[in-house]
């Protein structure tokens, strides 16, 4: 481990983008000033976004302040997690093959696709009628 103060990583999933940054410290989990149990009411979230803590045996270890924008709520919580596995791979860089194994280092390419003329939504045609 070096001598930094905190560690960073940008995080993204759809189109919400996460800025975290980890500090050694209780394992406090704050998010846009607020604690993520008040941002995160859903249990799957919350377990989503310590998934890179519980995968590399550092659960109150470090404590994250992260910033998100955009998206809904599971994209957001998905930024974060992808923020904070990026950061982990920063601060110790002997966790990475863990994290890359467990998929957290690999940012989720998909993204909602956008509406074409003539189709109702991205895919769906009107209904054929033949007389």
């Amino acid at each position: 481990m070096t001598n930094k103060s905190y560690f960073y990583g940008t995080g993204r999933r759809k189109t919400s983008i996460a800025r975290v940054q980890l500090q050694p410290g209780p394992g406090q989990v704050v998010i846009n000033g607020k604690p993520m149990q008040e941002l995160f009411a859903r249990q799957a979230l919350q377990m989503q976004i310590l998934e890179p803590f519980r995968l590399t045996n550092m659960l109150n270890k470090f404590s994250v302040a992260a910033k998100v924008i955009g998206g809904g709520t599971t994209g957001q919580a998905g930024a974060i997690r992808h923020g904070i596995a990026r950061a982990l791979a920063e601060a110790n860089e002997t966790l990475r093959p863990i994290l890359r194994k467990g998929g957290l280092l690999t940012r989720d390419p998909r993204m909602k696709e956008r509406k074409k003329y003539g189709l109702k939504r991205a895919r769906k045609a009107p209904q054929y009628t033949k007389r």
